[in-house]
C-alpha cells in the first residue's frame, strides 16, 4: 500500500523488451537507495512494481505484458520523468489516502490553464471508472493522491498546488497527456456490499442478511 504522496521523481535510464514483457532501470532522483531492498515495492507513476538488481543509483523492475496493456508504462522510454513512492511502513504519516498501486485505468489530460497561482486540468476518465470519481473524493494521478475539485460526465477537474506542480511529473502534463488513474478504494468496496453476487441492496441498504449472503459475514 501508499500514501499517494511523491516522494522523488526519477527517470526511466533504459527499458529492454523480453518477449512480451520489459525490465525497467530507474533512477531514483533523491529516493534514498540505502532505504531500498531487493524485492521491496516502488510505485512507479502509481504502478506497483518490484525493485531487483540495485545499484548506486537506481533499480530494475520487470513489466509484464499485461501491465504494459493497462497502464502507460507501455508509453516508457529512456529519459521519462516518473513519480516515485515507497511503499508504507507502520510508522508512516497517511498523508494523502489510501492507494494500492494497482492501475484502474489510463485517462487523458484534456486542459491545462493557470488558475491564481495553481493551475487548473481537466481529465477524462474511461467511462466504466466515472462512478467511482466525485467530487471532493480522492483520485490517484499517476501515484499522487488528488482531490476531485468537479465532475462533469467522463471528465473532472483538478486544482494543482504550486509545490506538487514542482514535485511531482504533473509538472510535464500538456493536452493529450496519457496517466495511470486509481480510484479510491473505499468506493469500490462500498460498490461490493451494495451490489453482490448479482443482487442489489436496493431501499433496505446493507444489512446482516445481504452480508451474510455475499460472504461477508457468518449467518448465525
Amino acid at each position: 500500500m501508499f500514501t499517494g504522496l511523491i516522494e522523488a521523481v526519477g527517470e526511466i535510464r533504459e527499458v529492454r523488451s523480453h518477449g512480451v514483457d520489459r525490465r525497467l532501470r530507474v533512477a531514483v532522483g533523491k529516493l534514498p537507495m540505502a532505504g531500498i531492498a531487493t524485492g521491496d515495492s516502488i510505485a512507479v507513476n502509481g504502478v506497483c512494481l518490484t525493485a531487483v538488481d540495485l545499484d548506486r543509483d537506481s533499480f530494475a523492475a520487470d513489466v509484464s505484458a499485461e501491465t504494459l496493456a493497462h497502464t502507460t508504462l507501455g508509453d516508457f522510454s529512456a529519459g521519462r520523468r516518473v513519480n516515485l513512492e515507497m511503499a508504507l511502513t507502520p510508522t508512516t504519516r497517511l498523508g494523502g489516502h489510501l492507494v494500492s498501486g494497482h492501475v484502474d485505468g489510463v485517462g487523458e489530460v484534456l486542459e491545462r490553464r493557470p488558475e491564481g497561482s495553481s493551475e487548473r486540468f481537466v481529465l477524462r476518465a474511461p467511462a466504466a471508472l466515472c462512478r467511482y470519481i466525485a467530487v471532493k473524493g480522492s483520485i490517484c494521478v499517476d501515484g499522487t493522491s488528488l482531490t476531485v475539485n468537479e465532475v462533469d460526465g467522463e471528465r473532472f477537474g483538478l486544482n494543482i498546488v504550486p509545490h506538487t506542480l514542482a514535485e511531482t511529473v504533473i509538472g510535464d502534463y500538456r493536452a493529450g497527456s496519457r496517466v495511470n488513474l486509481e480510484v479510491d478504494v473505499i468506493a469500490r468496496y462500498l460498490e461490493r456490499l451494495l451490489h453482490v453476487n448479482g443482487e442489489t441492496a436496493g431501499e433496505g441498504g446493507v444489512s446482516a442478511a445481504l452480508l451474510a449472503r455475499a460472504g461477508f459475514m457468518r449467518a448465525d
